[in-house]
């Protein structure tokens, strides 16, 4: 919706953003900070002639605009919703509504003064900023590369945000974390003809330079030195080869274990030789969803968090494709740690490569602990539709962290049981384990208990589902129709406050 943003401590802007309080249709009164903000800002009028309009209800996102009689400045009065529930889900809401309306009326900038109506509230002036910033920035995505001649792209103004002291520092923040999930977004909506397997590993070397962080890329007879099983044999079907790529931030001084995030990163699924029906493939460009949020995720740590501590990522990177090379139903697979998997159905291909990785984080990292993100099953879907990822975590400390981030960003997260009788159901008749139990009772359930087998036992372990979370289906709010980026900004808030 925006050409660039930016954030400025100079000059006046055109539009003043200011915030009410209200439910139900019923508008609280403006407080007498937001009054006297506004009487300094020469727009006291335009305040005072949009709070008495009969659509300033005070609603959650409802935006009132008014112009200034002497100033000429417009003023958006935007709703945040019930006072008893002001936290900072509302200041990103009521800033994506405010964002909408800037984008509508083309203005090229803006000053939020939210301060009068948040004091003494649960959102200090940062994370407002902050908040305003992710908001804008998520709103400011666009992904135009693969536009050609038949389209006319809209005109996108430059927005500069005019703020000072530490809600400025929160827009900052917020724009570049904005810009680490616009990332994981665009390498989402790239098509598989060429986000191939060997360009997400050059996304990612950028990354690395960018950020500062380390990183290797294991291919080719490499993959089979390391044992991946799951990489090699779900990936040879495909002329583009799989790899799985590491990064690492290890700030100077770094001590104790890492923290490991794992994505899932197939960068195509048509379910090998489980063919995908009827419509089935379209969208699989974003079974690589997982990693891409992991990547993301590793840049806003290399560049705006900085956190104290080592993080490693790992991307199981492979396309899932039909050849005389795909591996079979019936293929019994022998993993690094020795677990030996009879392959019942190809389309369950995203836990084989997530093996892989589990196996070698676990092996060679020591981890602190350890997160997979992956669009794994339909299943979570079912059961919890778009609203919550399916979160399968048993450690109490760390499942603390994760839904404590969860409740920070808003990329909502939902508990779901792991129980042995969910281990059970993998074992094989001739193998170890199968990779799909046919019977589909608990089919999310499978998908983590599978897992489980490869995450050594004393480990602390977060298994996300988010297959139905990481993308929007309608343009609402900070997102447009399409990929979401969703763990990025909760991995980020996770990794910040460890």
């Amino acid at each position: 919706m925006f050409r660039s943003i930016s954030v400025s401590s100079r000059g006046v802007s055109p539009v003043v953003v200011f915030g009410y309080y209200g439910s139900k249709g019923k508008a609280e009164a403006i407080d007498g900070r937001t009054k006297s903000r506004a009487g300094g800002l020469g727009v006291g009028d335009a305040l005072t002639a949009a709070a008495a309009r009969a659509e300033a209800t005070g609603d959650l996102g409802s935006v009132v605009e008014a112009t200034g009689a002497k100033s000429g400045r417009r003023v958006l009065l935007v709703g945040l919703g019930a006072r008893a529930s002001a936290d900072a889900g509302a200041v990103r809401s009521a800033a994506a509504a405010a964002g909408r309306k800037l984008a509508a009326m083309k203005a090229t900038g803006v000053e939020f003064a939210l301060d009068g109506a948040l004091h003494g509230g649960s959102v200090d002036e940062h994370d407002a900023g902050a908040c305003v910033g992710e908001a804008l920035g998520l709103l400011g995505w666009v992904c135009d590369e693969f536009r050609g001649k038949a389209t006319t792209t809209p005109t996108r103004e430059r927005l500069t945000v005019r703020a000072e002291g530490e809600f400025a520092a929160g827009v900052s923040r917020g724009l570049a974390i904005a810009e680490a999930t616009n990332l994981a977004r665009t390498l989402s909506q790239s098509p598989p003809n060429v986000a191939t397997p060997r360009w997400m590993a050059e996304q990612a070397k950028k990354v690395a330079r960018r950020a500062g962080l380390k990183i290797t890329v294991t291919e080719g007879d490499a993959l089979a030195r390391e044992k991946c099983e799951g990489l090699i044999n779900v990936g040879k079907a495909s002329e583009n080869k799989p790899c799985l790529i590491r990064l690492e931030y290890a700030p100077r001084g770094a001590t104790g274990k890492p923290i490991v995030l794992v994505g899932k990163t197939m960068t195509y699924d048509t379910g090998g030789l489980s063919l995908k029906v009827n419509n089935g493939m379209v969208g699989m460009k974003r079974d690589k969803d997982g990693g891409c949020a992991v990547l993301g995720a590793m840049l806003a740590i290399g560049t705006t968090i900085k956190p104290r501590r080592r993080v490693v990522a790992y991307l199981a990177a492979a396309e899932n494709s039909l050849s005389d090379e795909a591996y079979r139903p019936d293929d019994v697979l022998t993993f690094r740690n020795g677990v030996t998997v009879e392959v019942t159905n190809t389309d369950a291909e995203g836990r084989l490569v997530l093996a892989d990785a589990l196996c070698i984080a676990c092996e060679k990292d020591n981890p602190a602990a350890v997160l997979d993100l992956a669009t794994l099953t339909g299943g979570v879907i079912t059961a919890l539709g778009s609203t919550f990822a399916g979160m399968f975590c048993d450690d109490d400390a760390l499942r603390a962290r994760v839904e404590s981030a969860a409740k920070a960003t808003g990329e909502r997260v939902w508990r779901l049981p792991m129980h042995a009788e969910y281990r059970d159901m993998m074992k094989s008749p001739v193998a170890d384990i199968v990779n799909s139990n046919p019977n589909r009772k608990a089919h999310a359930g499978q998908g983590a208990a599978f897992l489980s087998y490869f995450v050594t036992e004393k480990t602390p372990w977060c298994h996300l589902d988010i297959a139905g979370v990481h993308v929007a289906e309608k343009n609402a709010g900070m997102f447009i129709e399409g990929p979401t980026g969703w763990g990025v900004r909760l991995l980020t808030h996770l990794i910040d406050a460890w």
